[in-house]
C-alpha cells in the first residue's frame, strides 16, 4: 500500500469498456465523478497518489473487469507536457466549480427563506461530500462554508427585526375567507400549512403560489413559510406549528402529533423523533415527485394528512 505524502506522484486508470450494455459507459462515468477523478483522455483518468485514491481506484478497476471491461492502474509521474501543477490546477477547478454551485444554492434559500433544517442539512451533506474530493484545498471552499453559515444563522431568524416578539393577534374571523399565499413549488412545510388552513382554519381559502424575490404583498391576502409573512417560522418552530399556535389548536392532540413530525421533517433537528416520520416524510417526497402542479400536490397530500389525522386522534380515544 502507498504512503500519502507522494504528492508528486499521481494514479492513472487507464480502461476500455464493452459496447454492451449501453448504461455501463453512464456507470462508471459517474463512479469517476464521485471519487473526483479528472480525465487527461477519454479513456485515462487520474487521481493524486494516496491511500484512498488507490483504494478508490481499486475498487472501479475491479467493478469494469467483472463487467467484460479491460482496466490498468498504473503510477504516473509528469515529465514533459502537463506538469503537476497544471494537474492540480485541474482538480481546484472542478472543486471550485463544484463550490460555487453549493454556495449560489445557499444563497437562493436566503432569497427565498425561510430555510428549513432539511435544506440546510443537505447542502451541509453535499460539503462534506466536495471536500473529501478536494484534494489541493481549493479556493472556493471559503465562500461555500462563508454562504452555509450565513445560512445557519438565519435558520431561526425571523425575517422582519422590526415586528415585536408577539405578532398581532388575529381573531378567527381574521383568518376567514383569506387568499393565502406562499412561494411555489411547495413541500413538507408548505403543504402540511395549506392542508391545515383549508381543512382547519379557513375553509373557503384560496391560495396563490408565488415567485418570493420578486412578489410584493398585497391586501388582504396572508402569507406563510416566506419571508416577511403573516406565518413562519418563529424561534425553533416550523411554520406549520407556529400556525397551530396562533389559530389556538393545539388542543388538537392529532394536529400537535402531526405538528412534530413536520417539525422534524422541516428543521432536522430530530427533537421529537416519532417513529411515524420517515413513513409520512416518504409519502410527501413522493407527491413532490410525482406532482409538479402545487395545488395538485396539496390535494394528493391532503388524504394522506387526513388518514394520519384520524390515526393520532384514535389513539387519543382508545386511551
Amino acid at each position: 500500500m502507498i504512503s500519502d505524502d507522494a504528492s508528486d506522484f499521481w494514479l492513472a486508470l487507464l480502461h476500455q469498456l464493452p459496447a454492451k450494455p449501453p448504461y455501463l459507459r453512464v456507470k462508471i462515468w459517474r463512479r469517476l465523478q464521485a471519487i473526483g477523478a479528472i480525465p487527461l483522455k477519454n479513456a485515462v483518468h487520474v487521481l493524486p497518489r494516496r491511500t484512498v485514491t488507490e483504494s478508490a481506484f481499486r475498487d472501479l478497476l475491479g467493478e469494469i473487469i467483472s463487467s467484460g471491461g479491460e482496466a490498468t492502474l498504473i503510477e504516473a509521474r509528469m515529465i514533459e507536457g502537463q506538469s503537476d501543477a497544471d494537474l492540480r490546477a485541474l482538480f481546484d477547478a472542478a472543486r471550485d466549480s463544484d463550490y460555487d454551485e453549493l454556495a449560489q444554492a445557499a444563497r437562493a434559500l436566503l432569497d427565498t427563506g425561510p430555510p428549513s433544517g432539511a435544506e440546510i442539512a443537505k447542502l451541509q451533506r453535499r460539503l462534506t461530500e466536495i471536500v473529501s474530493l478536494d484534494f489541493f484545498d481549493a479556493h472556493g471552499r471559503q465562500n461555500a462554508e462563508a454562504a452555509l453559515r450565513e445560512l445557519d444563522e438565519k435558520r431561526y431568524a425571523h425575517p422582519d427585526v422590526s415586528r415585536s416578539s408577539e405578532p398581532a393577534p388575529l381573531s378567527a374571523g381574521d383568518l376567514r375567507k383569506r387568499t393565502w399565499v406562499t412561494r411555489r413549488g411547495v413541500h413538507v412545510d408548505r403543504i402540511a400549512c395549506a392542508w391545515l388552513i383549508r381543512r382547519f382554519i379557513d375553509p373557503d381559502a384560496t391560495f396563490r403560489f408565488v415567485d418570493a424575490r420578486s412578489h410584493e404583498p398585497q391586501a388582504g391576502e396572508l402569507r406563510f413559510d416566506m419571508a416577511d409573512a403573516e406565518f413562519t417560522h418563529e424561534g425553533d418552530r416550523c411554520s406549520f406549528e407556529t400556525l397551530l399556535v396562533r389559530a389556538e389548536l393545539t388542543d388538537d392532540i392529532g394536529l400537535v402529533a402531526i405538528g412534530e413530525i413536520i417539525h422534524d421533517l422541516d428543521i432536522g433537528d430530530g427533537k421529537y423523533g416519532r417513529p411515524e416520520t420517515s413513513g409520512l416524510g416518504a409519502m410527501l417526497s413522493g407527491v413532490c415527485a410525482s406532482i409538479d402542479d402545487d395545488l395538485q400536490r396539496i390535494a394528493s397530500a391532503g388524504d394522506a394528512l387526513n388518514q394520519f389525522h384520524a390515526y393520532f386522534s384514535a389513539r387519543k380515544a382508545e386511551r
